[in-house]
């Protein structure tokens, strides 16, 4: 009988919807979220030719997507694209310099693979080139090891591809 009690328990705990074990929970376990950020490239060029982008270090996420987009460069080779689209994910450490390896999670959809390499290993090297990032130590603390999942946009000459 006493088997049965305890199921009566049992029952009782998951009917209120409290947890049928008694250990204090920390809430479940996730994976930090991922930083987004979408920037149009090629960035402006200032009135000195240098990027508009000041030279002290980023302190915000939105002074953070611009440095790390400032190397990208509209790579040689795609041609008859009204629109170049391509995401790239990788995580910082505190200094600024690239956790792990960066990786395209997205491209635009293009038949010609050609292509497709080409916007692929010209959006690699501009992550690769600047790297690693200015950042304050603020916001290195706030980013570190979190995923940053960043965005270019390019139109091309005039909005008529490249």
């Amino acid at each position: 009988m006493q088997g049965g009690v305890q199921l009566g328990a049992l029952a009782a705990l998951v009917a209120v919807g409290l947890p049928a074990w008694a250990a204090p929970s920390t809430g479940p376990l996730t994976l930090p979220e991922t930083l987004r950020g979408t920037v149009r490239v090629p960035l402006e060029q200032g009135p000195l030719g240098g990027l508009a982008e000041s030279a002290k270090p980023a302190d915000t996420l939105r002074d953070l997507y611009p440095t790390l987009a400032a190397c990208w460069e509209a790579p040689r080779g795609l041609s008859r694209s009204a629109q170049a689209e391509i995401t790239t994910r990788f995580a910082l450490r505190r200094d600024g310099s690239v956790l792990g390896t960066p990786r395209v999670t997205f491209s635009a959809p293009n038949s010609d693979p050609r292509a497709h390499r080409i916007l692929t290993d010209a959006t690699l090297a501009a992550v690769r080139r600047c790297t690693p990032a200015r950042i304050t130590p603020a916001l290195g603390a706030a980013i570190a090891g979190r995923p940053i999942a960043l965005r270019f946009i390019y139109q091309g000459p005039k909005g008529k591809g490249v």
